[in-house]
């Protein structure tokens, strides 16, 4: 029985993890929840699953939680806020700590559960894009297993099994584009809240949906990729693939080329972070290749999406802190536009603003990522909520 934590139990990827959890209950076991402020959805999986320790955003809906719950002869420990979190990271009979908090909130957490020796695996990219060679450095430190979940960064963790990772000529990852990818640059302005969180092939939540929609989450990926497989941004490349089907490519020396394909379904990446190195199901619809037709690859437009140009500056900037502004500034831009206080096009002139007017910071530890990211966060509000 492998025991199992979900950080993010109520956003997109900790209720795809549950659904394959639920589908292995002789092997998977959920001993820890760490949710935010959807507490009818929480209180559901906890009567589900009967998890050990739960966490919520506050402490209010904690106590909300544990009266709801009073009726359960077994009841959780109930804690809230980071602390709370870190408390589920970190439980004992814990085996495994699935990383799924959206934004800068999960950083702390997942830093909690490897130094508690925790294997994890990670969805939030947030953790390697603004603390990456801290955090590379502690799961070294501790030799803990780090899974990627993300299905571009699992794709290429599948396509390296095997293979030496020095023999790496160059990594692809995919997009889909999001659903602007044939929309004309000169309408990109006026485009609407509703329209960019109508993704055409993935499920996610609204951070990540919007951050698609600018090819943001693109860049986040590339520096991702430079990370978790320690290869130069020279070897990573992005192409568009509308249909979703190839989650990336590793091209290797001697010209070969491997893919990994599946359905746009996150249960399959997840399914294979929870058993690696096993396969098991994950409730996921088989690809039907006579009714697909085709596969296509375009090369992204940077003009139309310069978060992605971006992305490739940062990992070429001696500074560390750099990728640390690029990923605040947008958690603020990304935040004005779902509250429609700007037009979509303001995003990435937000972010690129702030690269040009942040000025960097030296980097040493996690309590400098986490200053450092409030700072910059400050700083751009103060800019743009007047």
């Amino acid at each position: 029985m492998k025991n199992i934590a979900i950080l993010g139990s109520t956003g997109s990827i900790g209720v795809q993890t549950l659904d394959v959890i639920r589908l292995h209950k002789n092997t998977l076991k959920v001993v820890g929840l760490a949710a935010g402020e959807k507490l009818d959805l929480l209180e559901r999986q906890v009567r589900e699953f009967e998890p050990a320790v739960v966490s919520c955003s506050t402490q209010v809906i904690a106590a909300t939680l544990e009266q709801r719950l009073s009726d359960l002869i077994q009841r959780p420990h109930i804690g809230y806020g980071i602390d709370g979190a870190q408390l589920v990271a970190t439980w004992g009979s814990c085996d495994l700590v699935v990383g799924g908090l959206p934004g800068s909130v999960g950083l702390r957490p997942t830093f909690a559960a490897v130094d508690a020796g925790k294997d994890v695996a990670l969805a939030t990219k947030e953790v390697l894009v603004m603390a990456g060679d801290l955090f590379m450095h502690a799961v070294a430190s501790k030799g803990v297993r780090l899974l990627p979940v993300d299905s571009e960064q699992s794709a290429i963790f599948q396509c390296i099994q095997g293979n030496k990772s020095e023999g790496i000529r160059r990594i692809i990852l995919t997009a889909s584009g999001g659903p602007f990818r044939d929309t004309p640059m000169q309408e990109m302005h006026s485009i609407s809240v509703e329209q960019a969180l109508d993704h055409p092939r993935w499920k996610m939540g609204p951070k990540v949906t919007i951050d698609s929609a600018t090819l943001m989450n693109k860049g986040l990926e590339v520096i991702e990729a430079r990370w978790l497989f320690e290869v130069p941004v020279s070897r990573i490349e992005v192409l568009l693939h509308p249909e979703s089907i190839v989650h990336s490519m590793v091209e290797f020396d001697d010209g070969a080329i491997m893919a990994q394909l599946g359905a746009p379904d996150m249960r399959i990446p997840i399914s294979y972070a929870l058993a690696y190195p096993d396969r098991i199901a994950s409730g996921s619809a088989a690809v039907d290749f006579p009714r697909l037709g085709r596969l296509t690859f375009h090369e992204p437009d940077t003009n139309k999406f310069p978060l992605l140009a971006a992305a490739y500056d940062i990992l070429r900037d001696p500074d560390p802190s750099s990728s640390i502004v690029f990923n605040a500034a947008d958690e603020v831009a990304v935040d004005l536009f779902l509250r429609k206080r700007i037009p979509f096009g303001e995003i990435s002139n937000i972010v690129l603003d702030a690269m040009q007017r942040v000025p960097g910071a030296s980097i040493r530890s996690l309590d400098d990522v986490e200053a450092f990211h409030q700072e910059v966060v400050r700083i751009v509000k103060a800019q743009h909520e007047a």
